[in-house]
């Protein structure tokens, strides 16, 4: 996964509590196999007047201009404002794929469903808490300031206005962290270990040669 250190990024809000994961990717998306291609059907319910379909050309489809994240002003963005509970529901692991596909770097929000959370983090999607009351100042700071961007720290932990007039602390497991900085999956986490797993089907190889 793309390694995540200091990122800043256009902010776009979306101003809802409870958004679960099947309104960040519906279920007729979760039929495909593949990791790749989920970005033009995030919020799809939401972000289309029609009902949307693997494989359907979306650039033909009509938007929603009462979705606040269609608006040409949020084009672009990489860091998505939430509220409390975003991502309940199932336990897909398509919601963080399509919210990466979509261009979102860093959630931040009061709370999040746990699996989530998990799986965002997993990914290399940063989902971040903060205080309801920090949050209400970014959200109020996005509405008043078009193209309102924050600074996303995670070597110091901060979300950083970007003339510093505030700097938000935000806490994240040690482990998870390291993963994010160095861009380890699970797979590269294992690749960690490969002269050590090298080694070890010598040894087993050699004691056990009718294994070969």
């Amino acid at each position: 996964m793309e390694r995540f250190t200091v990122h800043t990024g256009l902010v776009a809000p979306l101003d809802r509590a409870n958004v679960d994961t099947d309104a960040i990717i519906p279920k007729q998306f979760l039929k495909s196999i593949k990791r790749s291609g989920y970005g033009p059907n995030c919020f799809d319910e939401w972000r289309y007047l029609d009902v949307g379909q693997p494989g359907a050309d979306n650039s033909k489809r009509p938007l929603n201009s009462q979705f606040i994240l269609n608006e040409p002003r949020y084009a672009g963005a990489s860091v998505l404002l939430a509220r409390q509970n975003f991502g309940c529901g199932s336990s897909r692991e398509h919601a963080p794929w399509a919210l990466l596909q979509n261009g979102y770097r860093a959630i931040i929000a009061p709370s999040y469903g746990d699996i989530f959370h998990s799986n965002s983090l997993n990914n290399g999607l940063l989902v971040i808490r903060l205080p309801e009351a920090q949050v209400d100042q970014l959200f109020h700071d996005c509405a008043a300031f078009p193209g309102f961007q924050l600074v996303i720290d995670l070597e110091l932990q901060q979300v950083r206005a970007t003339d510093a007039r505030y700097a938000f602390d935000f806490e994240i497991a040690a482990g998870k962290r390291e993963r994010m900085l160095n861009g380890w999956d699970d797979i590269g986490l294992t690749l960690k270990h490969s002269a050590e797993i090298a080694a070890f089907e010598s040894k087993h190889l050699a004691a056990q040669p009718w294994l070969a």
